[in-house]
């Protein structure tokens, strides 16, 4: 397909170019056709959705949204093959919270998959995370001039506009990915319960978890599962599919993603270096004063 000049792949599920019955029907009620909790789109606000489902970056998709993964509900069957022997009867709960020691919430877990028995008794479960990608930049004010005028402005250039919105991987991990695995990671590795991580390609790429050793699917405590969007120009549109699955142990994981790679010390020096002589230049001329009390 065409790439566009500006930064939106899918909006409300579609692609920008296509002005079929349903991506318009889709456009004009601001629907979610990715399993939402609600049938409409609810991103940043509920009445005025950021219908953006992707963006471009490198020439490919990238899933800004977390709902965006939940496509046919794929990443679930693929949890649930890494937490559970074949055979297993079992389901998935959205958006369950999850209590320390003390009753406080170490937040919710997006989907937990249970195992049940004939008598519906749950013996076994796993937790899958989502996590897609942070925009560093304005992704709504694109979206807000395609949606005003969409045929308009489908091939709008959007390339010399001041903060165009890209990912940033680095503010995905730091905040979101590094949290999730220290809090309610760590509880749910105590009791000895697997860990699923959906994720975009192109972030996975990004974590140094990327250069940790895999371990067999058996012995993984952490499940790497890995997608992309692909175009399907019969459906033309995007379409999520698997493309990698990594497994490791829940330790080293934490431990890479966790411990920052360390600068070098000279370059540390020279920032001190600097603001300590800005600091002296700009200090004011201190000069005595005679004690009026003599």
């Amino acid at each position: 397909m065409k790439l566009p000049q500006h930064p939106l792949a899918e909006v409300f599920g579609q692609l920008t170019t296509d002005f079929s019955e349903r991506a318009v029907f889709y456009r004009q009620n601001k629907l979610c056709p990715f399993n939402n909790k609600v049938p409409n789109c609810t991103k940043d606000k509920a009445k005025n959705p950021l219908g953006v489902c992707s963006i471009f970056h490198n020439d490919s998709p990238v899933i800004t949204c977390p709902i965006r993964f939940r496509e046919d509900w794929l990443i679930v069957k693929d949890a649930a093959e890494f937490f559970f022997a074949e055979g297993a009867t079992w389901s998935s709960l959205t958006e369950v919270r999850l209590n320390d020691a003390h009753g406080k919430s170490a937040g919710n877990i997006d989907v937990v998959l249970v195992a049940y028995d004939e008598n519906e008794h749950i013996y076994d479960f796993g937790a899958l995370e989502i996590q897609a990608v942070y925009i560093s930049g304005n992704v709504r004010e694109p979206f807000e001039n395609y949606i005003n005028s969409s045929i308009n402005n489908q091939d709008m250039n959007w390339t010399n506009q001041p903060n165009y919105p890209r990912p940033d991987y680095l503010s995905s991990s730091r905040k979101r990915l590094a949290p999730q695995l220290l809090f309610k990671g760590r509880i749910l590795n105590s009791w000895n319960k697997k860990v699923a991580v959906a994720l975009n390609k192109g972030f996975y790429e990004t974590l140094p978890i990327s250069k940790l050793d895999a371990v067999s699917k058996n012995d993984g405590e952490i499940g790497w599962f890995i997608y992309e969007l692909i175009y399907k120009p019969e459906l033309k549109r995007f379409k999520l599919e698997k493309v990698d699955e990594v497994f490791t142990s829940f330790q080293s994981s934490l431990i890479k993603i966790t411990t920052p790679q360390p600068g070098k010390i000279a370059d540390f020096i020279n920032i001190l270096q600097q603001k300590l002589g800005d600091h002296l230049e700009s200090a004011p001329d201190n000069q005595s004063i005679e004690n009026p009390l003599v």
